[in-house]
């Protein structure tokens, strides 16, 4: 045993007992760490906590006293009043009662019918009280309150839909961590006091925090049950519960290991790091399942265990420690992203590699020392007749005879595939994390078609002290607004010009001409003055500071996307340019629909780089595993090819490049350089050892592609249970980890033969 590394498997083989005591200790004290584990599934933090834009987020949010809040829709449509009748306003009354009581929620600032004010002039004297109150006598009344608030354009499409048959209330959230339990509080008022309506429930906060509880609930589930298909593939091919059994103990063993480091060592497990697992277990089982496959075939005619680990370890050692090695490079390179979640991932994975190969030298051969003989004794070489050989010798004829063909086939793939690239969009919602029927996401189309939108941002414009009750900046402010409110994303903006234009319209005798900004900084000040006297001047202060410096603009978006937050930035940015405000202002943007722009932005990005840099580290690694730039091209072709067909078809099929696409970049680096590797360093021992081409080809084409058959099979069809998932980023992930497999599993076989004939006199073949 030259390589001193091999040394680990030879002292497991002797000292089986010993391995395996030690493996249990540690396992032992790794899982006790579990129970102190501390969730964490705000997207938000995905960002540092030092970060410029989420600084400003918390200053904007301080500054005009602004929570995170979600929707509680009430919708009637049998009939032309809609909720508008007083059995029905008097059941929304209560919840509001109720939902006021909840701990979590600011109740100062929920927003109903029962607790937002209306501005009126009643004989010249403005007048600012709640819409509705408690009791509401007969329908003409239900009728006037409906009036009321559809003659309000502040409440207009915010609180009452524009067709006046719904209304929303709005629950603002001292922490967004408490938003599922107060929505599930929610949900058990409206059990209680609703009636024929319909409520619904939805809003970033509450959508974030049900996805990472569903999330973690999901990987209790998907988890075990793609272990369990793993484990029954494994059967299939090996025929042996207990050599399978080593390897489904060596992924859950690895499992432990790095969760319990994890949690150990003080990290939170955010949404990103509560998928460690199911990354884990499929690499965990890649290097095992070569050594089972191998050892299956060998034993039954060298029938000595020690004597068959040795000569399969001694052949294996290498291409396993050089996989494990750039696949754990792929995922460290996650490190080097700007996410602190993802660059925990990266570095856990990458971990969770090296213990999976450490394990499996290990533990593998001091499970197989311990097994007795009987056990053994039932393994067999598969018939040559088995639809595994017809495959093998299959693909070894078609890549040998037609590497010409194989190759120009590859260059059109490739070619169409970059041009697939081309066409994919960036872009992600987190509603749309859920499948179509999931509550929340009926509730979003629903809400959102009635309504002004329920995802929220905060455009706030800065100048000097009290510029902003100046009338050429509040007309200039009203000229954005009615410019952003022409966006079809866009389907409401309010900001204190629609108070100043209400007070206008309604001290003068609701004459149309006032409903504007009045000509003078002095009335200006006067109208605001009324509405601080007469109304809740924190109200007022949600929408401007007490300066009069700063002046938030709320703009309501009927969808979460990412490029419909970007369409809307830009084209403030745009018409601000072009259209020069009269006072020098500055701009801020906040709120949790353009937080999530900027997260999803950077995690893209990093994403993308780290997938480039990865891909040079690896190819770098190549060239000196194999000691030659003509190598170390070769065996980045499949990891190319993948990449490309894998990307192009997100782009053909016009899949948005989301938050869970980009997580599989690295899945992609980090497995399908994995193939290559077995095989390019099999075929050149083999052929060190063949007196002939055709012999090194035949020899190639048994063991080492079965077992990479074995391992495509099992990993791909192995994920099957994320497929029906109701999460669709399971579902993502569940698809994409077969395509990959499958993919790079196939092209490994198919083109790096092919490449190898083609170039077998520069490879000295």
């Amino acid at each position: 045993m030259k390589n001193p590394l091999l040394r680990i498997v030879h002292f497991s083989i002797e000292n089986p007992r010993k391995v395996m005591a030690l493996t249990v200790v540690i396992t032992v004290i790794l899982l006790t760490q579990l129970p102190g584990i501390t969730v964490d599934t705000d997207p938000e933090n995905m960002l540092p906590a030092d970060e410029p834009v989420r600084l400003a987020h918390r200053e904007i949010k301080k500054e005009f006293s602004l929570y995170d809040s979600f929707v509680v829709g009430v919708v009637d449509d049998t009939s032309e009043e809609g909720v508008f009748r007083p059995e029905t306003l008097e059941r929304i009354a209560r919840i509001t009662d109720e939902i006021l009581k909840i701990d979590g929620v600011v109740a100062k600032d929920v927003i109903s019918p029962l607790t937002t004010d209306d501005i009126q002039a009643v004989d010249g004297v403005l007048t600012i009280e709640p819409l509705m109150g408690r009791r509401i006598p007969d329908q003409e009344t239900a009728e006037r309150i409906r009036g009321r608030a559809l003659e309000n354009p502040i409440l207009k499409n915010l609180l009452v839909s524009g067709d006046g048959k719904a209304v929303n209330l709005f629950v603002p959230i001292k922490e967004k961590k408490l938003s599922y339990r107060v929505a599930k509080e929610i949900e058990s008022i409206v059990e209680r006091h609703g009636g024929g309506e319909e409520y619904y429930i939805t809003g970033l906060p509450v959508v974030e925090e049900t996805f990472g509880v569903e999330m973690f609930r999901q990987m209790g589930v998907s988890a075990p049950l793609a272990g369990l298909l793993i484990f029954i593939l494994m059967l299939f091919f090996f025929r042996s519960v207990v050599l399978v059994a080593s390897s489904m103990v060596v992924a859950m063993i690895t499992v432990i290991w790095i969760m319990g480091f994890l949690v150990g060592t003080g990290f939170t497990v955010h949404i990103m790091s509560s998928m460690i697992p199911i990354f884990l277990m499929p690499i965990a089982v890649l290097d095992s399942i070569h050594i089972l496959s191998e050892f299956s075939d060998r034993f039954p005619s060298v029938k000595d265990k020690k004597e068959t680990l040795l000569m399969v370890m001694k052949e294996l050692f290498t291409p396993m420690l050089f996989t494990s090695i750039t696949s754990a490079a792929g995922f460290a390179s996650l490190v080097l992203t700007p996410i602190p979640p993802v660059r925990v991932f990266g570095g856990f994975v990458a971990a969770g590699i090296a213990v999976a190969w450490l394990l499996t030298m290990a533990f593998i051969p001091a499970y197989i020392m311990l097994l007795p003989e009987r056990f053994l004794k039932r393994l067999h070489r598969r018939s040559k007749g088995s639809v595994l050989y017809r495959a093998q010798e299959y693909l070894g004829w078609l890549s040998v005879r037609h590497a010409r063909g194989i190759a120009v086939v590859c260059l059109v793939v490739f070619a169409v595939s970059v041009y697939g690239i081309t066409k994919t969009r960036v872009n992600d919602n987190p509603t749309r994390w859920f499948h179509e029927g999931h509550p929340l996401r009926v509730a979003e189309r629903v809400l959102n078609k009635l309504f002004g939108g329920t995802y929220m941002a905060y455009l706030v414009v800065e100048g000097r002290d009290g510029v902003m009750k100046t009338p050429g900046m509040l007309e200039y402010v009203d000229r954005l607004q009615g410019e952003l409110s022409s966006l079809d994303v866009v389907g409401k903006t309010t900001s204190v010009v629609d108070v100043v234009k209400k007070i206008s319209f309604e001290l003068n005798d609701e004459d149309p001409a006032y409903n504007r900004v009045p000509d003078t900084s002095r009335k200006v000040a006067q109208y605001l003055f009324l509405y601080e006297m007469t109304g809740d001047p924190d109200d007022l202060y949600h929408l401007v500071d007490p300066g009069y410096s700063k002046l938030n603009v709320w703009i309501q978006l009927r969808r979460g996307d990412n490029q419909d937050m970007k369409a809307v930035e830009a084209f403030v940015y745009n018409y601000m340019r072009d259209n020069p405000p009269p006072a020098e202002v500055e701009t801020k943007w906040a709120g949790l629909t353009y937080l999530n722009v900027v997260w999803q932005e950077k995690m893209v990005r990093g994403m993308l780089k780290s997938l480039a840099g990865g891909g040079v580290v690896v190819f770098l690694m190549m060239v000196f595993i194999f000691r030659s730039p003509l190598w170390g091209f070769i065996s980045i072709v499949p990891l190319s090819i993948t990449i490309a067909f894998i990307y192009g078809l997100i782009g053909m099929v016009g899949k948005d490049y989301d938050m869970p696409v980009a997580v599989l970049s690295s899945l992609t680096l980090g497995i399908s350089v994995d193939f290559a590797i077995h095989l390019l360093q099999r075929t050149r021992q083999i052929r060190r050892e063949s007196a002939t081409w055709e012999e090194t080809v035949e020899r190639v084409f048994d063991e080492p592609v079965r077992a990479i058959i074995r391992n495509m099979v099992v990993i791909s069809m192995g994920f099957a249970p994320l497929f029906f998932s109701p999460l669709v980023p399971y579902q993502t992930v569940g698809f994409f980890f077969a395509a990959i497999m499958a993919v790079s599993g196939l092209t490994t076989l198919l083109v790096l033969p092919a490449l190898m004939v083609i170039l077998r006199r520069p490879l000295k073949l």
